[in-house]
């Protein structure tokens, strides 16, 4: 294998940049003067039985830190109380182990600053293991159209506070036994997700219909507080037959309610009842109503594809154009039993069946708390067709419906302020991205990326990957995208972009750059500048503390056609730092602080490696998934897939964890519901589902730390890391920042987080508007003088009064023809953190 030399120039980049860009430390002094919007934690406290006593483990909140230290970070000290007597006082991590506890006594921890109690969290009670159990409820067996029972099985998992309380809730994806990857042929029973609180309660559940189909491309949820109300939403794509279920306390169906239908959809005869799942005579008609068009085709209009399918064939002409019925069943005939065989002994056409290849597709936001639909609006981009255009039946393997639903999702702090939600649709051909903002009342997009087709030659024989797109601005990202993207600000200018693969969109939805280089000698094309192509896996974080910002890790599938099996690159303009050749299809690879003896974050996928491009063994870790688990701050690995008992691995010291009784998903992916830190201290826990999918166990580390760190769910790179964790291939989320036992704890960014206070918030906004220029003086005075009135009667506590007055402000922000006194932008946000203040009024009422 060749190994391609250190630090590659950016000539072998195609990249797009923004001219007179700021300087990384002006970016970096910009983004902390901008206050973020994160969640609103309570302190997280668990209590664990354990051999020696009792452990307890709770949340350092951002917003509490101060300082660091050569261990951690400083801020607010703890005291911890057993049944009202206070027994310890922690101030270098945010854990404890009490020796003398009992599995019965109760545990309370109080923040204190400069001595003063600051807070207290809610009272808590041991677990009797090393794990919570929460409970599910598994729902029905079904029979597909083929006769075929199936069964569920806990799948990919999220969290958010949809209640407002400060504790997350658990959203669960629920797969059937045969649910498919998009290449798979066959039926699949719907997928569902449920939204569980901690304790157990099932607040509803979400039943995608038939028709959508079940799989690990074809749903990614959303979980995030996208309108900053306090209270998480869910965000996903749907279909006519998406439905909302609440039960009562006996566990029967209480009621159902569909999602709202388009007006336009309901008037061209679309209905919930539809089903679009195709047998194999749908889709033999299907395929005869397709050539019956043929002539009649936008490519074959425009002379981009042979006018007739005999000539895509490769065969005499026979027919006269338009086809009728009978011709067009004849060539239908010919494709399927002939011409599609001779492509690959894979192409069984007359057996296809239980895909979903037209129809209406939506994009539906759900309350986090009721499950009510919020808004529905048309899945941007469309599927277009079958994925003809999108290559589908281009290659030697015909797969239908393949290219063309590789579907991905993901939350960015796009402005350096407030989560957006991205949607993207393909990545071997056709890519495309659209980004949308959450007022509490409407989806708006606030931009929108497509590469636009991959130009063939002939739709049924013709190699589409690695071609350009039509649309010059985003032609080089076709071929790009892997199986999930990633989130983070590359350019440190305080906003997230999307790392796509082997591109990367700014946070304005413009092309940062895209990956090309040449491919060696023993390549098979010697001297082509190729894209670094589709991959697998793919890792961004902060992997050399030695270089200024973060790094991208990433494995890659096109085998003699990609320049790098595997590579290391500078994240923000792409410039390869080390990789190697492979020749073949890397599929797996990873990356973490497994050896503390180097310094930074070893990466592996062929012999693992340093940060700074130093091989240092041929063995390396498993690959599947990795978790901050350990006290001294290393990475360990979690590994065992299909019927594995899954384990945690420690490269050093072997196997830490035995999850006995539970099991990983996704097949040989061998991924846990979830890897997060979503209660206790700065760890993460693994979420994996019992055998029986009765529950999920939420595993803890229990081991005492010195170390002492803000909760991870405080950093915004991890934190939309964890939304989009269950999208696509699950990969791991990073924090922002450098993490691994050689930690500077000097670099540890504190985010500025915005204030508790929503009416401090929207005066803190309203004057950041003032002074940007984007309210003019006549409007200010307006606004100023309600807000002012608002804010009096809140603190004479009129709440009734001070809601009078905030109605006034936001009627004011609606009123007709105020584009010239306030940007849409100022209006928009302003609206929505006032609704956030009437809201959380109205428990005083």
């Amino acid at each position: 294998m060749k190994k391609f030399p250190v630090m590659l120039t950016a000539a072998l980049i195609c990249a797009w940049t923004v001219p007179h860009a700021p300087t990384a430390a002006s970016n970096a002094a910009a983004a902390e003067q901008a206050p973020v919007q994160l969640e609103n934690l309570d302190r997280g406290l668990k209590a664990v039985n354990v051999a020696d006593g009792v452990f307890l483990g709770w949340r350092l909140l951002a917003g509490e830190v101060t300082g660091h230290s050569d261990t951690g970070l400083t801020g607010a000290n703890f005291h911890v109380y057993r049944n009202g007597e206070k027994i310890a006082e922690v101030e270098n991590s945010t854990n404890y182990l009490d020796e003398d506890g009992e599995v019965d006594d109760e545990y309370v921890v109080k923040a204190v600053t400069d001595g003063s109690v600051e807070s207290t969290s809610k009272t808590v009670t041991p677990w009797a293991e090393n794990y919570y159990e929460l409970p599910l409820q598994k729902p029905d067996d079904g029979v597909t159209p083929a006769g075929e029972t199936y069964t569920y099985h806990a799948n990919d998992m999220s969290v958010g506070d949809v209640t407002g309380d400060g504790r997350y809730e658990y959203v669960v994806k629920w797969d059937p036994d045969n649910s498919k990857d998009v290449s798979q042929n066959g039926y699949t029973g719907n997928t569902y997700i449920d939204t569980y609180t901690y304790d157990g309660e099932l607040l509803y559940r979400i039943d995608l219909g038939r028709n959508i189909r079940s799989g690990a491309h074809y749903t990614q949820f959303l979980v995030s507080d996208f309108d900053n109300s306090g209270k998480a939403e869910l965000m996903f794509k749907t279909a006519p037959g998406t439905k909302v279920i609440h039960y009562d306390e006996n566990g029967d169906v209480e009621s159902e309610e569909y999602i709202t239908m388009p007006k336009e959809d309901k008037e061209a005869g679309y209905s919930h009842s539809d089903d679009y799942r195709m047998s194999s005579e749908d889709y033999y008609n299907h395929i005869v109503e397709m050539f019956m068009g043929w002539h009649e085709h936008e490519e074959v209009v425009n002379g981009s594809w042979p006018e007739t399918l005999e000539e895509s064939f490769g065969i005499e002409p026979r027919y006269e154009y338009p086809l009728s019925r009978e011709d067009a069943e004849s060539l239908a005939d010919y494709f399927m039993d002939e011409y599609a065989p001779s492509r690959s002994d894979r192409n069984n056409l007359r057996e296809l069946e239980g895909f979903i290849l037209e129809g209406p597709e939506y994009l539906t936001v759900f309350n986090g708390e009721t499950g009510e639909e919020m808004d529905t609006v048309d899945y941007k981009p469309a599927r277009h067709d079958d994925g003809l255009m999108w290559g589908d039946y281009a290659m030697s393997r015909i797969e239908p419906g393949n290219r063309v639903d590789r579907l991905l999702a993901g939350t960015a702090y796009l402005d350096g302020k407030k989560p957006y939600a991205v949607f993207a649709r393909g990545y071997y051909t056709r890519t495309s991205l659209v980004s949308y903002s959450w007022n509490g009342e409407e989806l708006r997009e606030h931009w929108y990326v497509d590469s636009g087709w991959t130009p063939m030659d002939n739709p049924f024989n013709d190699s589409p990957h690695g071609t350009p797109g039509t649309n010059e601005e985003f032609s080089s990202i076709t071929s790009q995208g892997n199986h999930s993207f990633s989130t983070a600000d590359v350019d440190e200018d305080g906003k997230h972009e999307i790392i796509y693969g082997s591109a990367t969109i700014d946070h304005d939805g413009s092309l940062l750059y895209s990956s090309f280089d040449t491919l060696p000698e023993e390549s098979a094309d010697p001297g082509a500048n190729v894209r670094f192509g589709h991959g697998d896996a793919m890792h961004v974080a902060d992997i050399d503390p030695d270089r200024e910002g973060l790094e991208i890790f990433t494995v890659h599938e096109p085998g003699a056609y990609a320049p790098y099996g595997y590579v290391l690159r500078d994240a923000e303009n792409g410039e390869v730092i080390y990789g190697e050749y492979t020749g073949e299809d890397t599929g797996r690879g990873m990356i973490g602080d497994v050896n503390p003896e180097y310094e930074g974050l070893e990466t592996w996928a062929e012999g693992l490696w340093t940060a700074d491009g130093r091989r240092i063994s041929e063995d390396m870790p498993g690959t599947n998934m990795n978790i901050k688990w350990s006290a001294d701050m290393t990475t360990q690995i979690i590994d065992g897939a299909i019927e594995e008992t899954p384990v945690i691995n420690d490269w050093q010291e072997g196997t830490v964890l035995t999850a006995e009784g539970t099991r990983t998903n996704n097949y040989t992916k061998g991924n846990p519901s979830l890897v997060a830190d979503v209660f206790g201290d700065w760890r993460e826990e693994m979420l994996v589902r019992t055998t029986d999918s009765s529950a999920i166990r939420m595993y803890m580390n229990t081991e005492v730390t010195d170390h002492k760190l803000y909760t991870l769910m405080h950093d915004p790179q991890y934190r939309t890391g964890i939304s989009w964790q269950n999208s696509g291939y699950n990969q791991p989320a990073y924090p922002s920042f450098y993490f691994g036992s050689d930690m500077n704890w000097a670099d540890v960014p504190v985010p500025d987080v915005q204030p508790d206070n929503p009416l401090e918030q929207l005066e803190d906004t309203f004057r950041t508007y003032i002074q940007e220029g984007k309210i003019n003086k006549p409007m200010q005075q307006k606004l100023g003088n309600q807000l002012r009135q608002a804010k009096h009667h809140a603190e004479k506590e009129n709440i009734k009064q001070a809601r009078h007055f905030m109605y006034k402000f936001t009627s004011q922000l609606m009123a007709p023809n105020n584009e010239n006194h306030i940007s849409e932008e100022a209006a928009d946000e302003l609206r929505q953190q006032a609704m956030s203040v009437i809201r959380s009024w109205e428990d005083q009422l």
